[in-house]
């Protein structure tokens, strides 16, 4: 099972204004298990920010000025998410601001639902904890996800924190990120970053010592001495 947790930032808050996305961020998930595997595109969105969208994400007009548009990136963040379930956190908003992306190329373009399946975690909590704040740092807070080196809001850390919160609601996991991986602020705009699983160390196999199997089999036969039986013995 192929999970890609999306976020994106924009210049606002909403497309029919006129307001464009200016990050995209998404982590590989297969199997609920990271691949290492992460998308994030930095796009210059040909208009202002928002003073009030900078306060929260600080990416500035400056900073975005030499990045590509997303015509330039859209092919690759649909090779990066086709086939797969996407979940986002309020998925209307990114997959709205995504599909008026995607229209403003080409009057009759597909939306995402032509390439992916579409989950919101924000209907997941809501339904979880019915009345009370479920944001995306709500939810953090809820888990006790650390949070306390965030400044701002970014598309990758975003979807990195939002992986977290979404296993543990769904199951439980524990730490999917490196600390550093969580508080990085570098640039990857033009790459797809690839980390090797391989890198993860291999837990140690120990087996039991003959004194220990002894002591063992001593327990046994008192349980089934005193019950009748033992399910964890031979038969």
């Amino acid at each position: 099972m192929r999970q890609i947790i999306l976020d994106t930032e924009t210049t606002g808050l909403e497309p029919e204004k006129g307001h464009r996305i200016i990050e995209i961020g998404c982590v590989e998930l297969v199997n609920r298990q990271p691949t290492g595997n992460t998308f994030q595109r930095y796009i210059n969105p040909n208009r202002e920010v928002e003073a009030e969208a900078i306060a929260v994400h600080g990416i500035t007009n400056e900073f975005l000025r030499d990045k590509p548009t997303f015509a330039e990136v859209l092919n690759d963040l649909l090779s990066f998410i086709n086939g797969a379930e996407l979940i986002a956190h309020n998925a209307a908003f990114d997959v709205g601001f995504i599909n008026y992306e995607m229209r403003l190329l080409t009057k009759n373009a597909k939306t995402l639902d032509a390439y992916v399946t579409v989950f919101d975690t924000l209907a997941l909590a809501r339904k979880k904890f019915p009345g009370q704040r479920n944001t995306l740092d709500a939810l953090c807070k809820r888990y006790k996800i650390d949070l306390s080196t965030r400044k701002f809001h970014g598309a990758l850390l975003d979807a990195q924190l939002l992986a977290e919160a979404y296993l543990l609601m769904t199951g439980g996991q524990g730490s999917l990120f490196a600390e550093h991986e969580l508080n990085s602020t570098d640039e990857t705009n033009s790459t797809v970053a690839q980390k090797s699983n391989k890198n993860r160390s291999t837990l140690p196999i120990i087996c039991a010592n003959d004194t220990e199997m002894l002591s063992h089999k001593n327990i046994l036969a008192t349980i089934k001495k005193s019950t009748g039986k033992c399910l964890w013995e031979n038969a």
